[in-house]
């Protein structure tokens, strides 16, 4: 299967051959939505910025696509002794049954697929869910300060590396989220100073309820 994935999903794995531990993320707003001891994906869950929080708090099984990353996130597991599931997997085709989970956190990755590839994924993660069940979600907003580069689709680029990054409209995201019955998004802009000018970080986050 290892030669069926597209080169901008390969490019990960020389990528977490590098990247490095920037500790563990904040979960509050998981953890003021959903009850301890329930099931939750961390669908593309990278080295195991959140997957390491989740663990202390729920079932969770981690995704992602890099065999680099994930064995990465289980160092960073056995070394704060908590425990989680992590499966090598593409999220537009995942390896669960439907109905399996009560969460999913999703940060960071439908930025780094293209469209057709964000639909797959879309559909993929509302059959995991059970019924009520919760997407939190975080993607790039389009007054990004990185929006640019080579573009291959619209606002979608690829980089140095061959990874793909696109930016999203509040609308689009919605509308990729159109089969949730309840869908909450927020723009998120931060001023950054990069070589003593003002830029901006602009994230779209929020949740969706099936």
């Amino acid at each position: 299967m290892e030669r069926l994935r597209p080169s901008h999903l390969l490019a990960w794995e020389e990528e977490y051959r590098h990247v490095v531990w920037g500790g563990p993320r904040s979960i509050s707003v998981v953890e003021g939505t959903i009850p301890p001891g329930s099931r939750v994906l961390d669908a593309g869950c990278g080295n195991g910025r959140y997957l390491l929080p989740l663990s202390r708090k729920y079932n969770v099984v981690g995704i992602d696509i890099s065999v680099n990353a994930l064995s990465k996130a289980r160092s960073y597991l056995d070394r704060s002794g908590q425990r989680a599931e992590c499966i090598a997997s593409t999220i537009t085709a995942l390896p669960f049954s439907d109905r399996s989970f009560d969460a999913v956190v999703c940060y960071g990755v439908l930025q780094h697929l293209l469209e057709n590839e964000r639909a797959l994924a879309a559909q993929e993660l509302k059959r995991v869910l059970k019924p009520s069940g919760v997407l939190f979600i975080e993607v790039f907003g389009t007054d990004d300060m990185r929006f640019g580069g080579q573009e291959i689709e619209n606002n979608t680029f690829v980089r140095k590396g061959g990874i793909v990054y696109h930016y999203f409209t509040e609308l689009e995201l919605v509308s990729l989220l159109s089969g949730f019955t309840q869908v909450d998004m927020e723009s998120i802009r931060t001023e950054k100073s990069f070589r003593g000018e003002p830029h901006t970080r602009h994230h779209i986050k929020g949740k969706a309820i099936l």
